[in-house]
């Protein structure tokens, strides 16, 4: 799936290959009705949104990345409700951690729902240019508002301690530690390609084998803990997960869609929390839930993908959609860690 670098005006939604995941799942946990306001945390290419926007809702959207803002932009007829009157379209070029101060700037100080889909799009998984994935070559990259840190800077400069936290952190690997002295001795990098190189090598993994039994390319790992790290994606996680605690009315419902454990399981211990659920867990977790009143309510069980979806979109595989409806309790101070 995954294409050529192309630098050129058209390489937006039309040609990039872009499908929502578990897009009926997330609009019938959402119950869009007409009139309802509703973010869209992860704007992307606007699937989740134009679903919402059919349904009669008002849509916020967010995103950081200046290409998916950049693209609605080029493409206005296809969202006419950017131009409606009142607009039923309001586009947030910022990160969604900030969705309570970007709505307050609009004058709506609670919504009907919010929806978020955590992690890279697809959009930024196939321009090679972005740097995000090493199926193709690319500068090592990786910024999702193509601001700040890069990929390459972090490789570069961080110490060999600190790269090896961080693949442990966020990429859950065990070799860590061989693969941050491997990177360290081969800088500097330049590309997605170099690096994966770099990481097969370190861990002796031979890329020819081919076939559904061959083993999982062990440099996905270090990509998912770089990237996560470069963009403070657990960080913005907590944030929105507050945010839409703050701003969703009684009522109001909550989807987010994740891709790997360490997102998961942010999602369930917050839901589980904010349930009142949390009491009794482990005596090593903070009693968050205990003695509070409940501020979500009718917590889904995990909804993962099934095969047509995955036969179509074998990206979704590792999707897990988790929901929750607000209750009328007063918002809970959630600026504690939620690690």
């Amino acid at each position: 799936m995954t294409r050529p670098q192309d630098h050129t005006p058209e390489h937006s939604e039309e040609h990039v290959p872009h499908v929502p995941v578990l897009l009926d799942e997330v609009v019938a946990a959402l119950n869009p009705q007409g009139g309802d306001v509703i973010v869209d945390a992860t704007f992307g290419a606007g699937g989740y949104t134009r679903r919402l926007l059919d349904a009669g809702a008002t849509v916020h959207a967010f995103d950081r990345d200046p290409d998916a803002i950049a693209a609605v932009e080029r493409n206005r007829g296809k969202w006419p409700e950017l131009d409606s009157d009142p607009p039923r379209l309001v586009l947030h070029p910022r990160r969604f951690s900030e969705m309570v101060e970007g709505l307050g700037e609009s004058g709506v100080s609670g919504v009907d729902g919010v929806v978020m889909d955590i992690g890279v799009s697809s959009m930024q998984l196939d321009q090679a240019e972005r740097g995000f994935a090493f199926g193709s070559d690319g500068p090592l990259d990786m910024r999702m508002s193509q601001q700040g840190l890069s990929a390459a800077d972090f490789v570069n400069e961080a110490d060999e301690a600190e790269i090896a936290d961080v693949l442990y952190l966020y990429g859950e690997e065990r070799q860590s530690r061989r693969i941050a002295r491997a990177i360290v001795a081969a800088r500097p990098l330049a590309t997605t390609g170099e690096l994966a190189r770099v990481v097969r090598k370190a861990l002796g993994y031979n890329p020819k084998y081919k076939g559904a039994n061959a083993p999982k390319d062990p440099a996905t790992r270090t990509f998912q803990a770089i990237r996560i790290h470069v963009n403070g994606e657990l960080d913005e996680l907590d944030a929105g997960l507050s945010g839409a605690e703050n701003l969703l009315n009684p009522g109001g419902r909550l989807a987010v869609v994740t891709f790997h454990s360490l997102e998961d399981r942010k999602v369930k211990r917050f839901l589980r929390d904010a349930s009142g659920g949390g009491a009794s867990t482990s005596r090593h977790l903070p009693q968050v839930g205990s003695g509070s009143v409940a501020t979500f309510t009718k917590l889904s069980k995990a909804i993962r993908p099934g095969e047509a979806e995955l036969d179509a979109n074998p990206r979704s595989r590792s999707a897990t959609l988790r929901s929750a409806v607000r209750t009328d309790a007063p918002a809970r101070d959630t600026h504690r860690s939620a690690a």
